[in-house]
């Protein structure tokens, strides 16, 4: 696998990658692994997960250099990133146990019935580079201490970050086979979902990627859980406070140098506070620092070449569709691959930055006469991720949200994901859950169980 430094445009170091045999190997040390793993005490489970929140807060600074040098982000944010895993392996290491009991249901006299939570097995985990560790993380964080065990294929451009995860694990005590990378390509992906030791797949990524493994998974009939991306709006309504909606709006859009699935990717401003929001906004976009991710930046390069020619490719297409730029709108004349905070307004509704997810910091912002265009204009995609409201009233800030269609909204604050909280979306932006009692729960047979004496058999309607 080649790597290139997108900060400097330099080569690092090729990493090899696994062959069939090597795969193969891994595929039946998780299927032997998971018949032991899953008969191991929950507490001791738990024990576990703990010990690598430990293992990721006492390596923190080796970690974040590792994506900053793999996939540019600032070492800041990077650092964030590690706090936040170390985060959701505490969450689970303290709640599995009450999200994973038995659900006890009153149905007869003399009867306990109730809903095990079971583990299904070895659980395939495709995952992108944007957030490298977090992303596996807030999978392995719950799944593994359900009592499956888990194989990541990760992103080709983040290997060094796989193999950092992988020992994170190993160092914690893990048993060998728990959790173990795959170093291979997509070409070998469907492979392996087809594989009948992969009882179920989870994938972040592109519609596209998403569309392949659910088709391949479902014709061996298996669970998938999908995050897609999105094309969040931000709605900023007549009575926001505008000045913070701007300040906030301008992090929302520029989080990891704008590449994030949950980042603000269209702005919806109503018509009394436009201009003003305009104003600040651009002064909120133009004062952030562009630069050197191992620096006290805010925003690093663009993770490949090829991802930032895209962007701008969106941004050229955009203007000549019609769209004016107020700030930003060409890539940094410098070595590596940077793009400038970057704001468009008279965007066309059919342009590509209001169709397309723009996955960088370029923010398209759109005058809407009132709320209900607002509304109608938040909804105009088919990526429900998630959405952010911003209002004085927090009753028609909580109305507003229920109207956006998406799996996420938050009324006067960036939208995020929290381990306390269930996250994923809707249409074109995937299903499942994410996090939460919801999330563990996506991976395990919901048994259901009735025990009644041998003697008193209970009435009630018997078949389907």
């Amino acid at each position: 696998m080649d790597r290139v430094n997108p900060a400097t445009g330099e080569a690092l170091g090729v990493v090899e990658a696994d062959d069939e045999a090597e795969v193969e190997t891994a595929l039946e040390t998780a299927a032997e692994t998971f018949e032991t793993w899953r008969d191991v005490p929950l507490a001791e489970r738990e024990n576990l997960l703990s010990n690598a929140a430990d293992v990721l807060r006492e390596n923190e600074t080796e970690y974040a250099e590792l994506m900053t040098e793999e996939m540019g982000k600032p070492l800041a944010a990077a650092r964030s990133e590690v706090e936040k895993c170390a985060w959701v392996c505490d969450y689970y290491a303290e709640h599995a146990g009450e999200h994973l009991q038995d659900d006890h249901i009153g149905t007869e006299p003399g009867v306990d019935s109730f809903v095990a939570y079971e583990p299904l097995g070895p659980i395939l985990a495709v995952m992108p580079w944007n957030f490298p560790f977090w992303q596996v993380f807030r999978f392995a964080a719950p799944h593994l201490t359900s009592g499956n065990v888990g194989l990541l294929k990760h992103a080709s451009n983040v290997p060094g970050c796989a193999a950092a995860i992988e020992e994170v694990f190993r160092e914690a005590g893990y048993p060998e086979g728990v959790f173990q990378t795959l170093l291979v390509g997509s070409d070998l992906v469907d492979d392996v979902v087809e594989d009948d030791r992969v009882k179920a797949v989870t994938l972040t990524g592109s519609e596209r990627a998403g569309r392949a493994v659910a088709e391949t998974a479902g014709a061996e009939l298996k669970k998938t859980v999908l995050e897609l991306g999105g094309s969040d709006p931000f709605v900023v309504l007549d009575d926001a406070d505008v000045e913070a909606a701007a300040a906030t709006g301008a992090r929302a859009r520029t989080i990891n140098s704008g590449q994030s699935c949950i980042a603000a990717k269209r702005f919806v401003v109503h018509t009394d506070v436009y201009d003003e929001f305009v104003e600040a906004f651009v002064a909120e976009m133009d004062a952030l620092d562009v630069g050197d991710p191992t620096a006290d930046v805010d925003l690093g390069p663009q993770a490949r070449a090829d991802l930032m020619d895209d962007l701008h490719d969106q941004v050229e297409r955009s203007v000549a569709a019609g769209a004016h730029v107020e700030l930003g709108g060409e890539p940094l004349d410098r070595e590596g691959f940077f793009y400038p905070p970057t704001v468009l307004t008279d965007v066309p509704r059919d342009s590509a930055v209001a169709e397309e997810e723009v996955f960088g910091p370029v923010a398209p912002v759109f005058e809407v006469a009132d709320e209900a265009e607002a509304i109608d204009l938040a909804n105009e995609t088919d990526l429900g991720l998630g959405g952010s409201v911003w209002t004085a009233d927090r009753e028609r800030g909580t109305r507003v949200a229920r109207e956006i269609e998406s799996g996420t909204v938050f009324v006067n604050e960036l939208t995020k994901s929290d381990p306390r909280l269930p996250f994923g979306g809707v249409g074109d932006s995937g299903y499942g859950r994410e996090l939460g009692a919801m999330g563990i729960h996506e991976f395990v047979n919901r048994k259901t169980v009735w025990v009644q004496d041998a003697e008193e058999p209970a009435d009630g309607p018997a078949g389907e």
